[in-house]
């Protein structure tokens, strides 16, 4: 083993990182390793978990490939018992006789398993709130589940039920329109138009929420209502025979009351469905079970404070940092400033070209975290279109950056926001986030190191090293200028209002409308941009906590720096190093590994990585 290697190992087992010898790497040439060093790389001590999880991955995507239909009951009834026998499966294992790396995944399983049988108790709630709305859905699950298990086909029979969709359509429709007239007040009787004589129609009265919910639903039936008819119509000349017609008008029917919910109940204007702004808030008890499978033990309460806290640090360096510009301490005129500096449109990607290799050439001056060789070359630049915009008005990253920036199909007012929204400054602070070292780099060691443990992922640890990136270059100096530490600063103020505006959101104290507007009142966004990023939130893409994991991932992994790097107990680079070379999981078991303190068989989070926070 070389000397550099077996002082790197001995400085991570010197905090219990490693609870056995590190298995050879077999002398792999540097040039696959990427270690910039020239030496050979190490990997970590295995879990004995590790073939039980792959299993679990394997048997999941197998399931996945067949049960595709969202809510179905018997997707359902299969996804219970695949869990619940894997829980029972795990509690076979001696945890005792488990590894750190065992007891780690030992426990990060059984938490991912429990949630995911929670998961399944939310989505039968959500099924019943909507149920009401789509009677018809139970003909379809049926048509979906018969096909699945190839029973046999009684084509008149499936006829008969696909023209009863249409009948049950019609039905339902009347009775939500009648729900969509305001109840009569206590004492008064309802408008004889409300019940006609020559049949009794009960109201549904629903929310915009679950009727959003219903509509892409109805979506996921149409697309499995539609293979189901493929597969015979055709092939099955009975079933073709019989089925022509009653398929063409019960899937229109479908058509058209989608429609219905989407323009009448949910209130979407017609054309505009992509930039609308719904969601779906969890509530505040769905929101501690996410905290709680997050391992974080604040309440959403607690956050919203600790945000608070934070985006009045912000103010206070974004008045120090306007005086510098001569704006004293009116902040947005120094913020407006810096929106101005904008390059002209085609030479984004030579800004962001160059934005890059300073940062990789910052993260080696301070021996940040290492950069294999190979992850500085295989990454590229894909300019974002403008219906991708719509959700993402800013960067995104990974396996290359996506650049946001006007095209020519946008009117000149979206072209001035698209730019105002990625100038130099903001440019300056998020290019490395989207990079090196962070997401970019993150994508490349998972894919070599622990790659397993993509089944615990979390924002937490994926977009919170992004932030501790940011939060760290920071302190180190990165941003010199009065425009560039106003640009990390706006950063720093967005993440804040994604904790206050997502959480409160899912706790029913604001609006979508009013997120956009604290964006805009409060951050300093351009108005196109803030709703885009508020439909990102709650489009059903990204999980609740999604937007709060930034920057309270960030606080984590710093707090880890405290402990382990300030501490003197490791570098900062072998600290990054280990802690991306660890798999992606919630931080305080990433703690619990770098510690070397394996957690309790019954561990419950405990970690206050920022302290009491108080609650006004």
């Amino acid at each position: 083993m070389p000397d550099l290697q077996k002082k790197l190992c001995a400085a991570i087992l010197s905090v219990g990182l490693l609870s056995a010898p590190v298995p050879s790497t077999g002398g792999t040439p540097a040039a696959e390793t990427g270690d910039v060093s020239g030496k050979s790389d190490f990997d970590t001590y295995p879990s004995e978990l590790q073939p039980a999880i792959l299993r679990f991955e394997a048997d999941q995507r197998s399931l996945d490939h067949v049960y595709t239909l969202p809510f179905s009951p018997a997707r359902q009834a299969r996804y219970r018992k695949f869990y619940t026998d894997w829980l029972g499966s795990l509690s076979a294992w001696d945890f005792s006789k488990l590894g750190i790396e065992g007891k780690v995944d030992y426990v990060l399983f059984r938490n991912h398993l429990q949630y995911e049988l929670h998961t399944l108790d939310v989505e039968e709630k959500q099924y019943a709130e909507m149920a009401p709305l789509i009677p018809f859905a139970k003909t379809i699950f049926d048509f979906d589940e018969a096909r699945r298990k190839m029973e046999p086909l009684d084509s008149p029979r499936a006829a008969e039920q696909v023209a009863q969709i249409r009948k049950q359509i019609d039905e339902t429709r009347a009775a939500v329109a009648l729900g969509l007239k305001p109840e009569p007040k206590d004492g008064e009787k309802p408008a004889a138009a409300e019940k006609p004589r020559d049949k009794k129609v009960e109201p549904i009265r629903t929310t915009k929420f679950a009727a959003n919910r219903a509509a892409n639903v109805i979506v996921a039936l149409k697309k499995s209502f539609k293979t189901w008819n493929t597969f015979y119509n055709g092939y099955d000349p009975i079933y073709t025979w019989w089925m022509a017609e009653p398929y063409k008008v019960a899937d229109k029917a479908l058509d058209d009351y989608r429609t219905f919910l989407v323009e009448q109940v949910v209130g979407i204007k017609p054309g505009s469905e992509k930039e609308a702004i719904i969601g779906d808030p969890i509530g505040r008890d769905a929101l501690l079970a996410d905290l709680a499978h997050e391992m974080i033990p604040y309440t959403p309460e607690e956050l919203i404070a600790l945000a608070k806290k934070e985006m009045a640090w912000c103010d206070a360096e974004m008045i120090k940092a306007s005086r510098d510009l001569g704006y004293g301490d009116d902040w947005h005129k120094a913020l407006e400033h810096v929106k101005s500096q904008t390059v002209p449109p085609g030479k984004q990607p030579e800004l962001v070209t160059r934005l890059a290799r300073e940062a990789v050439e910052f993260v080696d001056k301070t021996e940040f975290v290492t950069v294999p060789a190979l992850a500085r070359e295989d990454w590229g630049q894909i300019m974002m279109t403008p219906e991708r915009q719509l959700q993402a008005p800013f960067f995104l990253g990974g396996p290359d950056i996506l650049i946001a920036y006007p095209t020519d199909t946008m009117t000149e007012e979206q072209k001035l926001m698209a730019m105002r929204g990625n100038n130099y400054g903001f440019a300056h602070a998020t290019v490395f986030h989207e990079l090196i070292p962070g997401h970019h780099l993150q994508g490349f060691m998972l894919q070599r190191y622990k790659a397993y443990r993509g089944l615990f992922r979390t924002p937490f640890w994926m977009e919170g090293w992004a932030l501790y990136c940011e939060l760290m270059f920071w302190d180190m100096g990165f941003d010199k200028t009065p425009e560039e530490r106003i640009g990390a600063l706006f950063w720093r103020m967005h993440r804040c209002a994604r904790i206050i505006f997502s959480l409160s959101f899912h706790l029913g104290k604001m609006t979508a409308q009013e997120c956009v507007d604290f964006l805009v009142e409060r951050v300093g966004h351009e108005r196109d941009n803030a709703a885009a990023e508020v439909r990102r939130s709650f489009a059903g893409d990204y999980s609740p906590l999604y937007q709060a994991g930034y920057l309270l991932g960030g606080f984590q992994i710093r707090a880890l720096h405290k402990e382990l790097v300030e501490s003197g107990k490791m570098t900062s680079r072998q600290m990054g190093d280990a802690f991306l070379k660890g798999g992606t999981m919630p931080i305080e078991m990433v703690r619990a590994r770098l510690a070397g303190k394996a957690p309790d068989k019954d561990f419950k989070a405990t970690w206050k990585f920022y302290g009491d926070v108080k609650v006004e």
